[in-house]
């Protein structure tokens, strides 16, 4: 996630159950955050582990697909709302409805139109497809049947994003406080060649096996990444030690992110790093050519923006659509105007639309690693990865890509600096040795919704589960009498008298034996 944190400390392999907070201690975030991600995992391992991989409530069930051919328009999806989980993860498609503004008294009768029922294709909260890209459109008829799936991840919004969730009561000048992550489902198309089905007519069973072994390479990153802080070179002329044999030299403890900026085999695949973990944001006013005017330019010089850094527009469609844009370099200032100059004009589909809230994201690599005293160019601004080798971040900090890795745009890791130990935080074997590790995020779950053979020709691949509770049925009287006779049977073995007197119960006993 992208956000201004210490660090993480969540690791569902070490068992914890909860965090407990001790009188007198230094509140901090990541034990606040822990507890959060400890509660979700229990639920959301709960829930899958009842409900499978993906499954909604059989009369509440959301995400029915109905696909509509464009005849004098573009062709769509009808989703249709109710509730889905996808991995555990709760997903609802209900169409909120529009609020009712308030009108003068001598003004018509209020707007009391019902508003649609689903959303489609194109309107989808947060699948941002836009019809004049080719490959945002559905498959055409000639090439029915095709897939219909649903992807879901989570993302960070901050109040650059929202600016609701900034508290103005704190004033201007203050920084936001928590950020949020939100849940990003998108229904997409996909092709029965890439399933590599071949049947014209597949059955039910047959896509969903397809789909699973799809879904699993989908979801199951392929690339592994290092880190260590090594003494670096110039360690001997910096007169801000820590201690003699410090290894990470930098003046301040920083939570580094290393993420994947263009995806893809190694030599086509980038990565762009931050010393405050990708939160340094910059909420965008207007565009002008390139001239970016921004909301402000940072709170002071450690989280401001300085000529030679590289930025990265983004909004909150290519937010959601996880698809790198070109990082621009700072060439200019302007702090009366709250204006910097970039290197190059931003791309035309982002930043444009105030209502998606663009935003400059800083990223704090100023060019390539060094090797023999020569800098590695960029590529699209961003580092290329190099594989099988240690890569120089900066102040002692290194990383290592294995060789052989799959990248994908928005796949990160998180390294904690400290000044402390002149290190970083990193697992390591007994010998000290760093180890390779997976992504800490993004985290992909996916889920087949229909497969769609033309109008009218749908065929629903979803699954539902029924509800744990049902009524109590009523005892008919014969299990009623069986009942009474127990009850009864029972009391006479506590009590032979039947709570009668012994002296009466002895006679009436004596009597009985002299009939």
């Amino acid at each position: 996630m992208h956000a201004d944190l210490s660090r993480l400390t969540f690791r569902p392999e070490r068992r914890y159950s909860a965090v407990v907070a001790q009188q007198g201690r230094v509140q901090l975030d990541a034990d606040i955050n822990e507890q959060t991600a400890i509660q979700l995992h229990q639920a959301r391992t709960l829930a899958a582990d009842l409900i499978g991989r993906h499954g909604g409530p059989r009369d509440a069930a959301g995400f029915k697909i109905d696909y509509v051919g464009g005849k004098h328009d573009i062709d769509t999806l009808l989703i249709h709302g109710g509730r889905y989980y996808v991995d555990g993860i709760l997903l609802d498609a209900t169409r909120p409805a529009p609020g009712v503004p308030v009108t003068d008294d001598d003004a018509e009768e209020q707007d009391t139109a019902v508003p649609p029922a689903h959303w489609t294709y194109w309107d989808q909260p947060d699948g941002f497809r836009d019809p004049e890209k080719p490959g945002d459109r559905l498959p055409s008829p000639a090439q029915t049947p095709f897939l219909v799936y649903l992807q879901v991840w989570e993302r960070t919004v901050s109040a650059a994003e929202d600016p609701a969730l900034r508290e103005v009561a704190l004033g201007a000048a203050m920084p936001d406080t928590a950020a949020r992550l939100k849940v990003v489902w998108q229904v997409l198309p996909l092709s029965l060649a890439a399933l590599d089905i071949e049947e014209a007519d597949p059955s039910r069973e047959v896509v969903r096996a397809a789909f699973d072994k799809w879904a699993q390479k989908q979801a199951t990153p392929t690339a592994r990444l290092a880190a260590r802080s090594e003494r670096p070179d110039h360690a001997d002329e910096d007169p801000c030690l820590v201690k003699p044999d410090a290894r990470y030299r930098g003046q301040e403890n920083q939570l580094y992110r290393v993420e994947v900026h263009a995806g893809g085999e190694a030599e086509d695949a980038t990565f762009k790093w931050s010393r405050e973990n990708g939160s340094v944001v910059f909420p965008v006013d207007e565009l002008d050519g390139t001239w970016v005017q921004l909301a402000s330019l940072g709170h002071d010089d450690k989280l401001d923006l300085d000529v030679g850094d590289h930025v990265e527009l983004t909004d909150t469609a290519y937010a959601s659509r996880l698809e790198p844009l070109p990082l621009l370099r700072v060439e200019e200032l302007d702090l009366p105007g709250r204006r910097v100059r970039l290197s190059a004009e931003p791309d035309p589909a982002v930043g444009r639309l105030p209502h998606l809230n663009p935003f400059l994201r800083r990223w704090d690599h100023h060019g390539g690693p060094k090797r023999k005293g020569r800098t590695t160019a960029l590529k699209g601004g961003a580092v290329p990865v190099s594989e099988g080798e240690w890569v120089p971040l900066e102040d002692g900090v290194e990383v290592y890509f294995a060789k052989g890795g799959g990248y994908r745009t928005g796949d990160h890791w998180i390294i904690p600096a400290r000044t402390a130990t002149g290190g970083v935080e990193w697992p390591t074997d007994a010998a000290g040795r760093p180890l390779l590790q997976g992504p800490t995020g993004v985290v992909r779950g996916f889920a087949p919704l229909a497969l769609v053979k033309g109008e009218g020709g749908t065929v629903d691949l979803r699954l539902a589960f029924n509800p744990l509770a049902g009524s109590i049925p009523a005892a008919d009287e014969a299990t009623l009498a069986v009942e009474e006779q127990a009850r009864r049977e029972e009391q006479r073995a506590e009590d032979p008298s039947g709570g009668r007197s012994q002296t009466t119960a002895e006679a009436e006993a004596a009597a009985e034996g002299d009939e």
